[in-house]
Formats: C-alpha cells, sequence, structure tokens
C-alpha cells in the first residue's frame, strides 16, 4: 500500500525542491545541516523527493538554514513573500546595493516568525560590516544567533561573518574562542570542508596575536583533514593561511609561493573577493622582497575587485599596500598623502592604523623632516600597543629608537630597543 502524505506537508518533490533551494542559499553542505536521526544520506532523499519528513524534522532544518518549517512544509503565501523578499536583499548585497538590501532586510527584522527575522539580523549585520561598521555588524549578528537560538556552527556564514567582524574590531579573543568552537564541531562532524573553513580563519588569527605555534598546529590539522579535498575553496584557504603565517614570520620566499598557489587555485573559481585579497597579500610580500613594481601591477588588477565586494575598511587595507607600493618606488609625496587619508579609515583598527603611521614616519623621514616622524611613530606605538605584541610594533620602537639616536637622545633609545626586546621575548620568537 503507498505510504500516505501528512496532511500537514505538501508534495514531497516540492519540499525537497524547497529545502535545497534555501539551503544552498545558506551556503551550507547537507552534511553541515544534519543532526542525530537526519543523517545527509536522508537530507538527500528529501530533496530528491524520495522522503516525507516530519514536521519536527523540518522544524530542525529550517532552524539550521534560517527559513520556517511551514514555507519548507508548505511554501505558504506568507513564508513565500517573506521568503522572496529576503532572497532579493540578499541578492542586492551580493551586487553591493547596500541601500537596497538594508531596506529589504530591515522590512523583515522586526518582529514576526524568528527564523526569517533571525536571516535579516544577519543580513543587515553583513551590510553593516561592507560598509565598515564592525561594532554595528557584531551587535547585529550576535542578535541574529541569539533570535534563532542557534550554535555558531549550526550557521557557518552567519559564524564566518560574526568572527571576521571581531577581528576587524581588534577584538581577537572572541573571534578565536568562535572559531575554536566551529573548528570542533566540524571535526566531530566529520566536515572537512567547513573544518578547513573555519581553521584557516582560525590560523589567521592566531598568527595575529603572535600565537604562531598553535598557528602551526592549527594548519597542520588542516592541511592533514584537506589535503584531498577536491574543493578549491578547501585549498585555497589552506594555501592563503599557510602564506600569511609565512609572512608574519619573516619568510617571505615561502609565503609569496603559498600566496601563488591560493592565487592560481582561485583564478579558476572566478572568486574576485577571495582572489582581491590573495591578490593584496601578494602584493605586501612583493613590496618586502623589494618588487614593488610587481606590487603595484598585482594592486592594480586587484583594487576594481576589492571595491566591487570588499567592505570600507578592506579597501583602506588594500590602499595602504598601494601607498607602502610608492613610498617604496621613491613617490614619497604621493603615498603620504594616501597613507594619510587611509590612517583615517582604520579608526577602529589599532593594527592597521598603527601601520599606516609607521609607513607616514617613514615617509617623512626621507623628506627630512625627523620631528614629524618621531611624532608619527609615537602614534603608532600607541595605537600598535593596543593589541597584543606584533611585529609591526617591534618595527615602531626600533624606528623612533634610531631617529631619537640620530637626535643625540640616546638613553631614550636604548629604552626603547630595550622595550622592542622586550615584546620579542614576551612572542618567544624574533618579530622584526
Amino acid at each position: 500500500m503507498p505510504r500516505q502524505k501528512s496532511r500537514h506537508v505538501d508534495d514531497p518533490s516540492k519540499v525537497g525542491e524547497r529545502l535545497r533551494e534555501a539551503r544552498e542559499r545558506a551556503g551550507m553542505s547537507q552534511r553541515a545541516i544534519a543532526f542525530q536521526g537526519c543523517s545527509p544520506a536522508y537530507i538527500s532523499r528529501i530533496e530528491a523527493g524520495e522522503r516525507i519528513p516530519s514536521l519536527q524534522v523540518l522544524r530542525e532544518l529550517g532552524r539550521r538554514i534560517g527559513v520556517t518549517p511551514e514555507f519548507l512544509a508548505t511554501g505558504g503565501e506568507a513564508q513565500h513573500e517573506a521568503e522572496n523578499a529576503l532572497v532579493e536583499a540578499e541578492i542586492a548585497l551580493r551586487l553591493d546595493d547596500l541601500d537596497a538590501a538594508e531596506a529589504g532586510f530591515s522590512k523583515r527584522s522586526e518582529g514576526g516568525d524568528p527564523a526569517f527575522r533571525s536571516r535579516a539580523l544577519e543580513g543587515l549585520g553583513q551590510v553593516a560590516a561592507r560598509r565598515g561598521d564592525a561594532r554595528e555588524a557584531i551587535r547585529l549578528l550576535e542578535e541574529a544567533l541569539s533570535v534563532a537560538g542557534a550554535e555558531p556552527p549550526d550557521r557557518p556564514s552567519l559564524a564566518d561573518s560574526l568572527a571576521r567582524a571581531y577581528a576587524s574590531a581588534g577584538e581577537l579573543a572572541p573571534a578565536i574562542s568562535l572559531l575554536r568552537q566551529c573548528v570542533d564541531a566540524f571535526a566531530t562532524r566529520e566536515d572537512p570542508v567547513q573544518y578547513v573553513r573555519f581553521a584557516a580563519i582560525l590560523g589567521s588569527a592566531l598568527t595575529d596575536t603572535g600565537d604562531f605555534t598553535g598557528a602551526e598546529q592549527t594548519l597542520a590539522e588542516a592541511l592533514t583533514r584537506g589535503r584531498d579535498a577536491v574543493d578549491p575553496y578547501t585549498r585555497a584557504r589552506l594555501y592563503w593561511a599557510q602564506s600569511r603565517l609565512l609572512t608574519t614570520q619573516g619568510n617571505q620566499e615561502g609565503a609569496a609561493r603559498y600566496a601563488r598557489l591560493t592565487l592560481a587555485t582561485l583564478r579558476a573559481t572566478e572568486d574576485t573577493y577571495a582572489l582581491a585579497h590573495v591578490m593584496e597579500m601578494l602584493a605586501h610580500i612583493q613590496i618586502e622582497l623589494g618588487k614593488p613594481d610587481e606590487a603595484l601591477e598585482l594592486l592594480d588588477e586587484g583594487e576594481p575587485l576589492i571595491r566591487s565586494s570588499g567592505t570600507n575598511a578592506e579597501i583602506a587595507h588594500f590602499r595602504l599596500e598601494r601607498a607602502r607600493a610608492l613610498a617604496a618606488l621613491g613617490e614619497e609625496e604621493q603615498a603620504g598623502a594616501l597613507a594619510h587619508e587611509v590612517a583615517g579609515q582604520l579608526r577602529d583598527q589599532p593594527t592597521a592604523e598603527g601601520r599606516s603611521y609607521v609607513l607616514l614616519g617613514e615617509i617623512f623621514e626621507r623628506l627630512g623632516d625627523e620631528e614629524r616622524a618621531r611624532e608619527l611613530y609615537e602614534l603608532a606605538i600607541e595605537r600598535l600597543e593596543e593589541q597584543p605584541v606584533g611585529r609591526y610594533l617591534v618595527v615602531a620602537y626600533r624606528r623612533l629608537a634610531e631617529s631619537l639616536k640620530r637626535a643625540g637622545r640616546r638613553d631614550e633609545a636604548l629604552a626603547l630597543l630595550e622595550r622592542a626586546l622586550g615584546a620579542q621575548e614576551s612572542a618567544g620568537r624574533a618579530l622584526a
């Protein structure tokens, strides 16, 4: 006798189609949304229209992908309207039409079904991040998680955005905590693609705090789990994280090799956002290797890409590398104007703002204005000391010490060099 359909659930093929479309929009795999009693294989059968899920299963699946169980079950008119409105807002966000995206998400962010409201809040958080307002992005993304009653690993896209917002605001401790939670969860779920996604970000965050041992261990495990992955994004994330780590450790040749591997992998995916970031890192490395001409070529190619898909802060980072390249080519006036402009755009990011002040100090040194250079190095140190010890702080200490020594202020110069040594001892390795 044929199995009777639940009167509460639509035709299984339609249910499966709505589930698959909603899951893909959320950027999640079947394995990522699976849970006890609902395996990836069972989800595959639901999406193929071969199984009729219970409302309890639909409720949990809907929670994980940010839609209502009613929408999955029946595609009811009200749910369908809300779904269409959110899809339109998400498309506007992908096309970088932030005003339209914000308007669309705002209509669904107050009251109504928690699943749709959470998704709208996530969208508003991403809009805030694109506009460079990391604090507002954090508030909205945290609220999105709270409204959904979800754990970060259940919403990978949201968790990724929240971790990056924390990092942009200089809050590396909560970023690392969230990323560790996701890494542990995806290790347990045996989802290598999501594991590598978050392990690569975690490795970069640990690198930024100076925890090179932790970064190396994290990336080594990610390489072990993801080495055979065929997904190009998985491979690219591994190469990229390794490049960042080698750059921070001063191994510019090795970093360049991994950056090129990342670039070659991503060119095939046509992922302009990721590609732009790799071009920025490779340009940074070329400057360190004394090849500013090659750096500018990469920046010329990559800047239109980051402008089309990156946040204001990410664009500012890109332009900071351009200022460094121009300075290395002797274009001090142009480099100085650009670095000064960029510094004003990075107030919420102490490390990046500090780097811009170091660059400005070096430019004024070459122009012979030592007093102004020292003021800028002091500003850089003030900002960089707000973060865990890193190589740019040591560079600022040394630059200021050298300037003070030239001015005959040897005792002050010696004190700064001792602070630089102490910083390196606290990090456990040479930083500059």
